[in-house]
């Protein structure tokens, strides 16, 4: 089964925030946490979510950080700000990331203008934006792990979508939290979101394919569970294999990583079926998986 809209996935897992944005509160019965950090617009939602479901704030533990991406922190310094006492988490790469100024800047810009495009562009001070750096307190390496309540949290490094990608697996529920180092689902469709490197990228999609999972949340539309679940990485493996082929045809073809991009970009958007991300986003993923496969086979 898809659950594409935010509520209650089951006793465990509920998704927040919205079907292009979304995070998930984790709930380890003592101890909460959300795991991704979606985009600072989505705040509003996360709250009235949060107080809906009779959630106690009390309980949160955890915020995890999947990578960096301006689109995937945008509610991290709000969250840390409303409970200190909770752990921020993210790999030892993100943490890194997360001090440098051109990667706050990037945050902080791309949020306030989509905060300002959603009719909320007073709210960014309010929301924490005014920042420097965005503090981690905790750093797990591959495959350590964490408790939260009665669950377990095994932290697994997966680069290719960003160096620091980190992906979280909750073994008592059979449950994956992959990010967008998974691929990010779109009905029925699964699209290869390589940006960093293409060759970890794939390797990635090997290591998360090797867990028995019954869940698999993505930040971007949504969460799968069952047979949609378990088939989700397969799928994810052979769009990344059909979107490399492509690219890389149209490269020894055109030999021109402008003219490849705005064909593999053309591409994409016509297997979407309809609106499926900004044009240009979409076509500055598209610019960094072509540039990386034009360096890999020598081009540039």
């Amino acid at each position: 089964m898809v659950f594409n809209t935010p509520g209650r996935i089951n006793e465990r897992v509920t998704l927040l925030g919205r079907t292009e944005s979304c995070v998930y509160l984790l709930e380890g019965g003592t101890e909460n946490a959300i795991l991704g950090g979606g985009m600072a617009y989505i705040i509003p939602d996360v709250l009235k979510q949060i107080n809906e479901a009779g959630i106690d704030q009390k309980l949160m533990k955890r915020l995890v950080i999947h990578h960096t991406h301006f689109d995937h922190v945008g509610i991290i310094p709000f969250f840390k700000k409303q409970w200190p006492w909770v752990s921020v988490t993210a790999s030892i790469r993100g943490a890194a990331q997360l001090k440098k100024p051109p990667v706050i800047e990037a945050i902080k810009s791309i949020n306030k203008m989509i905060l300002e495009n959603n009719g909320l562009n007073d709210m960014a001070a309010q929301f924490s934006l005014d920042i420097d750096s965005i503090g981690i307190d905790d750093t797990p390496g591959d495959g350590e792990t964490r408790k939260l309540g009665d669950l377990t949290l095994e932290f697994i490094n997966v680069p290719g979508h960003s160096a620091c990608s980190m992906a979280v697996y909750v073994p008592e529920i059979k449950a994956m939290f992959a990010s967008d180092a998974g691929g990010i689902p779109f009905e029925k469709n699964v699209f290869a979101s390589a940006n960093s490197n293409f060759d970890l990228y794939q390797a990635s999609l090997l290591k998360l394919a090797a867990f028995n999972v019954d869940f698999h949340g993505a930040e971007h539309y949504g969460a799968l569970t069952g047979e949609d679940a378990k088939g989700f990485m397969g799928k994810s493996i052979e769009s990344a294999k059909q979107t490399r082929l492509m690219i890389e045809e149209s490269l020894k073809r055109t030999n021109s990583v402008e003219l490849t991009s705005l064909e593999a970009a053309k591409w994409m958007a016509e297997n979407a079926g309809r609106y499926f991300l900004p044009k240009d986003v979409l076509k500055m993923v598209v610019d960094q998986m072509t540039g990386w496969l034009a360096r890999n086979m020598g081009i540039i």
